[in-house]
């Protein structure tokens, strides 16, 4: 059985240009990122569309949870010949102290790049601030835990 991450690397993902050209996007519409990211900025549309909001999944024992629902449920749909075009938030920090799942999804249902997800996706100052703010946290606690790493403290 194959794991996630090796999984991710045998993926080929289709170029970003040529998924937002399937879902009608214009060239105005999109801010590529490289061949496989994109931010979008799309006006409101008059063509009939439908939203599945997924909001709250508990995980599997197995740690899937609404990101590899949620990729799931899309793929089931463009499966079915549906128009699909998914959107998930950032994710949290909790892949990286160890207390959830990669925020990837999971299995053949996630997302690639992973590690470019798992790392807030372009580079923004975000992922600055969310790397200062865990490299404190591992200190502190660290300290708090009777100081395992021996980090002087002076």
């Amino acid at each position: 059985m194959l794991s996630d991450i090796e999984i991710a690397n045998a993926a080929r993902p289709d170029k970003i240009s040529n998924v937002a050209k399937n879902l009608g996007l214009s060239e105005d519409e999109i801010e590529l990122y490289g061949h496989y990211k994109a931010k979008l900025n799309i006006k409101p549309r008059s063509r009939a569309s439908k939203l599945i909001l997924v909001t709250a999944t508990n995980p599997t024992p197995f740690g899937e949870g609404k990101t590899t629902t949620s990729i799931g449920l899309a793929d089931a749909l463009k499966r079915l010949g549906k128009s699909v075009c998914l959107a998930l938030r950032e994710p949290s920090l909790g892949p990286v102290f160890g207390i959830k799942g990669g925020a990837a999804g999971g299995g053949y249902s996630q997302l690639v790049p992973m590690d470019d997800l798992n790392l807030h996706f372009n580079g923004d100052f975000h992922a600055i601030t969310s790397a200062n703010n865990l490299i404190s946290a591992v200190i502190d606690n660290s300290l708090y835990q009777e100081n395992p790493l021996k980090i002087d403290k002076i």
